[in-house]
């Protein structure tokens, strides 16, 4: 499933750079996740380095897009061809 960013995000600027998908950008207040482009790092990484990295832990996962790790690695393989 995808990741979102909860409204506690201090706006530190960690996960930008961190997201393997570049899905993270600055929304009107927060930094937004865009679950279309999120693959939890599937394909990249062992785990989530956005939530590694966010000092606020405010980086949950999206219930709203509930993927298996196979449609993860798809969605992932798509975005880098």
């Amino acid at each position: 499933m995808a990741l979102l960013i909860t409204d506690d995000c201090t706006n530190c600027d960690a996960c930008p750079t961190e997201c393997p998908n570049d899905a993270i950008t600055m929304g009107d207040e927060i930094f937004v996740i865009d679950a279309f482009k999120c693959t939890e790092c599937v394909g990249a990484e062992e785990e989530p380095q956005c939530m590694l990295v966010c000092p606020a832990d405010c980086i949950l996962p999206n219930p709203e897009f509930a993927e298996t790790p196979e449609e993860l690695q798809a969605k992932y393989e798509n975005l880098h061809g």
